[in-house]
């Protein structure tokens, strides 16, 4: 079949199902708009691709004259008290639809095609959802993508004396670590936060498992419900994941090395989790109103990888691996994630490696064990006894299978 007879017939139906859409977004919240409808659309899509069949001159021009028509149709509205501006967005872009089509991969239009739609069908989501975001967090993202942007680039590369490591890639680490971890915040916070301890598990462990499983414990002080036990649970199951993500990204030796193990426990932890999830409650929680993309937890976590780092190697030097071992056990009781990411960025065999992070992972979850005992009044003795039998598991992996 011709290519622009496709091209037409896609641009029909994108630009049908488009005008279909605004139809009932107009329904169900503008009801006095007037401008355009289904067949508005429609031809308009394909009066789009005819003009840019014929020229560039003659799409530009036909894009002018509808913009003109619709500055008519706004002034109008402007006196109604309207003054959005969305359909006509929504009418330029339908517009172009052929044109992009014509030009560019058929997943760039069906893409702009599913926002679209998107957009116009979840307003009222939108508009919740803007309502809960605090301009403060908005205010951080926006210093810390100036920071990754601007500051990251010009840092010098040169390798820091004894760490051996250059003040770019430390900050590149710490900003990478950051993300992650804000996207499982912000998971926590807006998406999950009433949607279930299950849930508010999952992002939590995105994020701090241990943080979580103190959050979590500390609902459960009168009753100890199996979905609690749950997302703790299943918390520590998504930071086996957490931390062979980070290792893919910065070591994929080591990486290749944990898969195996932190697939395995994440599945355990998993199951054990849906196990006690059949009591799932929806219940609003409290989460750790921590944004790891503040500036002041951002060189926090750089001075604790520094510091990682430096007594990383001491240690390797002064005491060999059985150093390396009992450190990471040490370690595993406080926040793992420097002293993890010093270990992938030290030069240490990547077996060894893997063996003492899986170290310092299951002392961290019998710390995460001993949190869910005390917090929740020594309810959560499932959840205790789980991440104890955990954490032995993963200390018999890490000494007799790598």
């Amino acid at each position: 079949m011709d290519k622009n007879l496709i091209d037409f017939l896609l641009t029909f139906v994108f630009a049908f199902l488009i005008g279909l859409e605004v139809r009932v977004y107009r329904e169900s919240f503008h009801k006095k708009e007037n401008f355009g409808s289904v067949r508005t659309f429609t031809l308009s899509g394909i009066l789009g691709f005819v003009l840019f069949k014929i020229s560039t001159f003659s799409f530009i021009t036909g894009l002018i004259i509808i913009s003109v028509l619709y500055a008519i149709h706004y002034i109008d509205k402007i006196n109604q008290n309207n003054h959005s501006i969305l359909l006509l967005l929504v009418l330029l872009i339908t517009y172009s639809i052929g044109a992009i089509i014509s030009k560019y991969p058929i997943w760039l239009s069906a893409s702009i095609f599913v926002v679209i739609i998107f957009i116009l069908n979840k307003k009222q989501t939108f508009y919740l959802f803007s309502k809960k975001i605090d301009l403060k967090e908005l205010e951080t993202f926006g210093k810390m993508i100036l920071l990754s942007v601007v500051i990251l680039p010009i840092l010098p590369k040169t390798k820091l004396p004894y760490i051996e490591i250059s003040p770019f890639k430390i900050w590149f680490i710490v900003v990478i670590v950051s993300l992650i971890s804000y996207l499982g915040y912000i998971l926590q916070k807006y998406i999950f936060a009433d949607k279930g301890f299950f849930l508010t598990g999952i992002a939590g462990g995105t994020y701090s498992s241990t943080a979580t499983t103190v959050v979590l414990a500390s609902k459960a002080r009168t009753n100890c419900i199996p979905s609690i036990t749950a997302g703790i649970i299943v918390a520590t199951g998504v930071m086996y994941i957490r931390i062979l993500v980070i290792s893919y990204i910065f070591n994929t030796s080591v990486a290749q090395k944990l898969t195996l193990p932190t697939i395995l426990f994440f599945i355990i932890s998993l199951t054990i989790s849906l196990f006690f999830i059949k009591d799932q409650k929806k219940q609003k929680i409290e989460y750790l109103d921590i944004n790891p993309l503040e500036l002041k937890t951002a060189f926090i976590f750089a001075a604790l990888f520094i510091i990682m780092m430096a007594i990383t190697k001491f240690v390797k030097a002064n005491f060999g691996n059985i150093g390396l071992e009992w450190l990471s056990f040490i370690i595993g009781f406080t926040d793992i994630d420097p002293f993890i990411l010093s270990i992938i960025s030290n030069n240490i065999n990547a077996s060894f490696a893997a063996k003492i992070i899986l170290i310092s992972v299951a002392s961290n979850n019998f710390l995460k064990a001993f949190y869910a005992y005390i917090f929740s009044n020594k309810l959560c003795k499932e959840s205790t006894i789980i991440l104890i039998i955990l954490g032995i598991l993963t200390l018999f992996y890490a000494y007799f299978a790598l």
